[in-house]
């Protein structure tokens, strides 16, 4: 699976570093991801969930928070700078052209997300995992806060490992009025909360889900530990958040539909080269080899080539074998390239594999037939190309904006009280 460096400045002009992870097709959508207290963009569940996702079609931003892991500045700010930095990662990412319409967050990035959420205007759905329904649950973590040191950090011990926060932090915190922004979300949002978490207790989960509006969802992560060490617990999170989220994605389609005749490509925006591909009914990703600047996640336009090259032989041969009847159980085609020099043209070499009940001749003849397969006879004879400047479609009409979406939503629920059940509510 292909990952790429997205380092990105946040508000206070720091560089922040992170990793774009994408799977072997184009994105549906992207999604950025906050990790937990004091841990980095490293860490198991943070590298799992995305990658997770990436395989289910999406992008996933993971980053380092201020002076976490590679990003710079100091760590220990508050939640109100975890709050700017998943903001700027956002920001980020849409000026790529990575539209983000996800946030996920583990823990006290659950809350970071949860508070960014309303800052975001493209993002429409907000998953949190074993997240604490207030900030200050942060401070049942911390093992002491003596008085701040000579450069004003106050050097304490969380989980076994010393880090110095800053002397505002706990006020940061007190400010953090989380039931609020919860009730005030009008974003999707998905709580998945292990019963058996012992750093953040499952009443956190109950508190969240009673303060937010709907459409709200509750998912048990069953047996598994607050830092969602068992890969299969990532796994089935993973699995569960694109699920959900998908109903509540634009989809993330080329400007103008291609017809069914035309092949249309598109550059992604990730990478130097990386273009989705559409053909027909398939969507894919093309790229160049990391070795010469491409992410490698997917077919150079070399090896698109030779597949069509090779699709049309093992296609050619069916087609030929099935009309004389012959007994051709399985083609293969193994297509290699090298590229012209100064005194050779380009040479594809191709190695067909039949396998069957067939004969000396009948193998002879369809090797022969492979030689006038469509594609092998373009590349042999010729083609003609005809390049011109494509018109600029129309803009798009806007789209129901979220806010009103969801307004509808609240007239079906309680108008006055936050925490009353949506009538659907069993």
């Amino acid at each position: 699976m292909p990952s790429a460096g997205f380092d990105f400045e946040n508000a206070a002009g720091r560089r922040l570093s992170g990793v774009l992870e994408t799977g072997s097709s184009p994105p549906r959508a992207f999604v950025v991801f906050a990790h937990c207290f004091t841990c980095d963009k490293r860490a198991l569940a943070a590298v799992r969930i995305s990658r997770a996702l990436a395989d289910q079609g999406f992008g996933v931003l993971r980053f380092d928070f201020t002076g976490l892991g590679e990003s710079e500045g100091d760590f220990g700010e508050g939640l109100s700078s975890d709050v700017a930095d998943v903001a700027s990662a956002v920001e980020a990412m849409n000026a790529a052209g990575h539209e983000v319409q996800v946030l996920v967050g583990h823990s006290f990035g659950g809350a970071a997300v949860l508070a960014a959420a309303g800052q975001c205007p493209t993002v429409r759905a907000v998953a949190v995992l074993n997240a604490p329904a207030s900030a200050e649950h942060v401070l049942r973590n911390i093992e002491g806060l003596p008085a701040t040191d000579g450069d004003g950090r106050v050097p304490v011990e969380i989980a076994g490992r010393e880090f110095a926060l800053s002397a505002g932090f706990i006020a940061d915190l007190a400010q953090q009025d989380q039931a609020k922004r919860i009730a005030h979300l009008k974003r999707a949002l998905l709580i998945l909360h292990a019963p058996r978490d012992e750093v953040v207790g499952i009443d956190n989960a109950t508190e969240i889900f009673v303060a937010a509006r709907h459409p709200k969802s509750f998912v048990s992560l069953d047996d598994a530990d607050h830092l969602l060490t068992d890969k299969a617990d990532t796994d089935y999170a993973a699995a569960v958040i694109a699920a959900w989220a998908a109903r509540y994605l634009t989809a993330s389609e080329p400007a103008e539909a291609p017809s069914r005749e035309a092949v249309r490509v598109e550059e992604t925006g990730g990478g130097k080269f990386q273009v989705a591909v559409w053909a027909g009914p398939a969507r894919f990703l093309a790229d160049e080899p990391t070795e010469v600047g491409g992410l490698d996640s997917g077919p150079s336009p070399y090896d698109l080539l030779g597949a069509a090259l090779g699709a049309c032989t093992a296609m050619t041969c069916r087609l030929y074998a099935d009309r004389k009847g012959w007994s051709l159980d399985k083609v293969s085609v193994e297509v290699t390239h090298a590229a012209r020099t100064a005194t050779s043209k380009d040479r594809f070499v191709r190695e067909i594999g039949l396998e069957g009940e067939l004969d000396a001749d009948q193998t002879a003849r369809l090797i022969e037939i492979a030689e006038k397969c469509p594609v092998h006879r373009t590349l042999t004879e010729g083609a003609e190309v005809t390049t011109r400047a494509r018109p600029t479609p129309a803009p798009k009409l806007a789209s129901l904006d979220q806010g009103d979406h969801f307004a509808r939503m609240d007239e079906a629920c309680a108008e006055d009280d936050p925490t009353a059940p949506c009538p659907q509510d069993p």
